[in-house]
């Protein structure tokens, strides 16, 4: 508890000194391009990793053969992670231009410019334009027609199958697009059926309903793919099945449970906030 009080008043101090974005120690020997507002960022400086019992289960599932693919990437925590410590490929893709530059600046000041790939589209049923709002840092999403008034940006839309036709595919996917996870999947059809992909960590937290979709439906299409919810603890390397997707946080798919036990067990160690898990 006070080493939590302390990075908070660390960076509390530091953020108001340090009014431009500037790198910040995250794990390891990587580094994340910061500055204050920024909540996933800020939350790993308090946490170590904002995402605990998600970003652990990266930690301990990939490798360095391994393709990852963070759609919504945000400024690239995920990515980091998969590339920066673990050595494995990465793809991100994130829509706003602005978020999009943090997501380079973290891939290159971790010098992972051959193995972690950003690229500044949406990811949807589609190829086409849609809107994006702009300003709402973690929570940028698409803007349906009349949907609201906020200020947007037109974004170029791809569709996964497109994508990974001529690309490795991924063994784990991260999805956290704000609600319109079932249109991201909708074009990732073939991608989904690969036995190739073995787990997802998906964000299912009630904002589908902006665009008329339940919930419910995703997770049918996952389940339909063979995949089944998990809760991983990072610190005793445990999975436990659950009933259903979590609809706060993060939900971890997996469909090869064999795989993703024995990548687990065999996992090196890594030190978060001067622990190892």
């Amino acid at each position: 508890m006070i080493g939590a009080y302390y990075r908070f008043f660390k960076w509390q101090l530091i953020s108001r000194i340090r009014t431009k974005p500037f790198p910040y120690p995250f794990i390891e020997r990587t580094q994340l391009f910061v500055k204050r507002g920024m909540t996933g960022a800020t939350g790993n400086i308090y946490a170590g990793l904002h995402e605990f019992f998600d970003m652990g289960f990266l930690l301990h599932v990939l490798r360095d053969e391994d393709m990852f693919a963070d759609v919504g990437a945000n400024i690239g925590s995920y990515t980091i992670l998969a590339s920066g410590v673990v050595g494995a490929k990465s793809v991100a893709f994130e829509p706003v231009p602005s978020t999009y530059n943090f997501l380079q600046k973290n891939i290159e000041i971790n010098n992972l410019h051959k193995i972690a790939k950003a690229y500044n589209v949406g990811v949807g049923n589609e190829k086409g334009i849609l809107k994006f709002t702009k300003d709402s840092d973690t929570t940028n999403h698409i803007v349906l027609e009349d949907a609201d008034n906020t200020s947007t940006i037109n974004v170029e839309i791809i569709t996964l199958d497109d994508f990974f036709l001529n690309n490795q595919i991924p063994s784990l996917m991260k999805v956290d697009v704000e609600g319109f996870e079932k249109s991201v999947f909708d074009g990732g059809k073939n991608l989904l059926a690969n036995p190739q992909l073995k787990a997802l960590i998906v964000e299912l937290n009630g904002c589908c309903h902006r665009y008329g979709v339940d919930e419910k439906d995703i997770h049918q299409i996952l389940i339909n793919n063979h995949f089944k919810t998990y809760h991983y603890s990072p610190l005793e390397r445990e999975l436990v099945e659950t009933d259903t997707y979590n609809t706060e946080e993060n939900t971890i798919y997996i469909r090869d449970i064999e795989w993703v036990r024995k990548r687990i067990s065999s996992s090196k160690k890594f030190k978060i906030l001067g622990k190892l898990i």
